[in-house]
């Protein structure tokens, strides 16, 4: 039975208004690489930073290799949510050094890890250039390298292709795909459904802040399988807050 990385249970925040993400379970597995997908404001990076101890639920669980995250764990977890973290008047590879050495990475191990994703997502070239100097497809790519070099068994990645020239997002493919062979779990999120249907092994469709299903990566049209879901789930919500309404008006005129 392969080994759950990430595991989320009844997973819930609510900020109010009908933002937040509800009642979410979740898994992913080593050697699995788990696509979230949803609209603008589905609810995909509160499910991340929710996962990754950066906002407290409101209710319900998360397991990381079948423990409560703890400060220990997180050596083994890499990440990147929403933009990436650099500092902008260090180079890239001291960025990349400081990335290492705060996930607990020995200085000379480092250093060969640094220049391994150097070379690996094609980096080597801006090792020397300031952090504020590099274009916005290069500073994602900076992001990714610290999220990866250290060979995480967890990997959280909230919409990792973001200003990726084509060149960058084949790169990033083929590194997730070494990542996931070797026994990490990968969770990514996106709306680009022709990129994750090419790596990801399951999809898992939120809507709303809630799952409403899942997609077969190698379905024949899953975008319109995912805008048929999409769809029912806000007629489904529309009705439902219809009916709401009217039991409301109902008791305030009885």
């Amino acid at each position: 039975m392969s080994t759950v990385r990430i595991q989320a249970r009844g997973l819930t925040r609510d900020f109010g208004g009908g933002a937040g993400v509800y009642g979410i379970d979740l898994e992913v597995a080593a050697g699995e690489i788990h696509a979230l997908v949803g609209l603008n404001g589905a609810g995909k990076t509160t499910l991340m930073r929710l996962l990754l101890g950066m906002l407290r639920p409101d209710a319900g669980t998360v397991l990381l290799n079948g423990r409560p995250p703890e400060p220990g764990a997180w050596s083994r977890v890499g990440h990147l949510v929403e933009t990436p973290f650099a500092y902008g008047e260090l180079d890239g590879r001291t960025n990349l050094m400081l990335a290492a050495r705060l996930h607990g990475v020995p200085v000379p191990e480092a250093a060969r890890m640094v220049h391994s994703v150097l070379t690996e997502l094609n980096l080597a070239r801006y090792a020397r250039v300031r952090a504020r100097r590099l274009s916005l497809g290069n500073r994602q790519r900076l992001g990714l390298a610290a999220a990866l070099q250290h060979h995480p068994e967890i990997i959280v990645l909230d919409e990792p292709t973001n200003a990726l020239d084509p060149a960058g997002v084949i790169l990033l493919r083929e590194a997730l795909v070494r990542r996931a062979a070797a026994g990490a779990g990968v969770l990514v999120s996106s709306h680009h459904l022709d990129e994750v249907a090419r790596v990801a092994h399951r999809i898992t469709v939120i809507n709303g802040g809630r799952v409403i299903g899942s997609l077969d990566p190698h379905g024949i049209d899953i975008e319109r399988s995912f805008f048929a879901l999409v769809h029912a789930d806000d007629e489904r919500r529309a009705r439902e807050g219809a009916d709401q309404e009217l039991d409301d008006q109902q008791r305030r005129a009885a």
